[in-house]
């Protein structure tokens, strides 16, 4: 078995959003396929994945360092010992070759992409969803679930445009969903407050509500922000700070006004460790949001949640960052707490494919083999120019 070609290409997100923050109109992701000597149905096996969303493609790390490496490394080093399928450890670990610790930024996504493809491909060697693949490689039962999930989204609207934040969570329920994460942070605190009462109208309930800042405010601000929602009774107060503010995040968790919410701009295990140490988050209350697609892939992730519950954290508090189909997969097949979706946002990326099932606020995969990226719409064009 070999990996005979590797393509990327970079796919602008769609749609003029922004955060309290970014702005997501020059955006965009690098999807990423592995072709494969395996023939099935008449086809070459193909295993697919991309760097998540809400980030940049990875295109100059991919096509001039990580890459190649793959591509002159010898076919039997990439697979596991039976040589049987592709070993994702082994397979980033050649990627990663004379790259020093420390300083993961986008080269995390980067090798993501490389990682989760392997996973893909894994799952279609074995002819099944690759939730089911995960499962079984981390020794879990292979069974399904249904799992929580949350429409995210929640952006500004121009006065004027004919658009509102409350038509936008209505299209969200409309579609199956319960629950919400809007921003808040890119108006006045007065302003945000009249969003979150708005918004309200729809969630029906704070807890199927929560609340996202980006990372904007200072201590001062981010103490406001969450003594003013007190009395909404939010599902979570997200990213109030800086991610790497480490005590900012314990200092707004200490205020004992809800949960806190953080984690998916941390790209490495150690990130993870230090804001256990130091981040002041509690078990069973606040949620981590490390993303695989943004941090080497599935084999950190698990690292990572290896370090959580050893300083007494539940995987269930887990909701990765990135609301799409790959992470479903993940928060399906690792037993997580719950998954969001981008149904609105991010397109192509954003958001499920129409074979997966949202009912009541919970999701259910396809049992398409791999991630199902295939069976997304507006992802067949774009996988099928990649694969021409």
């Amino acid at each position: 078995m070999k990996i005979v070609d590797i393509r990327e290409v970079a796919l602008p997100l769609q749609g003029q959003i922004a955060n309290a923050v970014v702005n997501f109109a020059e955006h965009d992701v690098s999807l990423l396929a592995l072709v494969t000597d395996v023939v099935r149905n008449g086809r070459p096996l193909v295993g697919l994945a991309f760097n998540s969303i809400g980030r940049f493609a990875q295109s100059g790390i991919l096509r001039h360092r990580l890459l190649p490496r793959v591509q002159q490394a010898a076919p039997q080093s990439l697979l596991d010992d039976g040589g049987t399928r592709w070993d994702p450890a082994r397979v980033l670990a050649i990627a990663l070759k004379n790259e020093k610790p420390g300083g993961h930024g986008d080269r995390a996504g980067a090798a993501a992409a490389i990682e989760l493809a392997v996973w893909d491909l894994n799952a279609k060697l074995a002819d099944e969803p690759a939730w089911a693949t995960l499962a079984r490689a981390c020794g879990r039962p292979v069974s399904l679930t249904p799992v929580d999930v949350y429409a995210a989204g929640g952006y500004y609207y121009a006065g004027g445009s004919g658009h509102s934040l409350g038509d936008e969570l209505r299209r969200y329920r409309d579609m199956g969903y319960q629950a919400f994460k809007m921003k808040i942070g890119g108006a006045s605190l007065t302003d945000d407050l009249r969003r979150i009462e708005e918004a309200l109208t729809v969630a029906g309930a704070g807890s199927r509500l929560a609340v996202d800042a980006n990372g904007r405010f200072d201590l001062a601000s981010a103490t406001a922000y969450a003594q003013a929602m007190a009395g909404y009774g939010l599902r979570w107060f997200e990213e109030a700070g800086d991610p790497l503010d480490y005590d900012l995040n314990r200092a707004v968790a200490d205020l004992g006004l809800g949960p806190v919410a953080t984690g998916e701009n941390l790209f490495s295990c150690q990130d993870v460790r230090n804001l256990a140490r130091f981040g002041g988050m509690r078990a069973g209350r606040d949620v981590f949001q490390m993303d695989p697609g943004l941090s080497y892939g599935i084999g950190e992730y698990l690292r990572m949640l290896e370090v959580l519950e050893q300083s007494g954290f539940s995987r269930r508090q887990c909701y990765p960052h990135g609301g799409h189909l790959i992470n479903l997969h993940i928060v399906a097949g690792l037993g997580l707490g719950g998954c969001e979706s981008y149904p609105g946002v991010f397109q192509p990326f954003g958001g499920y494919s129409p074979a997966c099932r949202v009912e009541g606020s919970t999701v259910m995969p396809s049992d398409a083999p791999g991630f199902g990226l295939e069976q997304k719409p507006e992802l067949s064009a774009p996988i099928a120019q990649l694969l021409a």
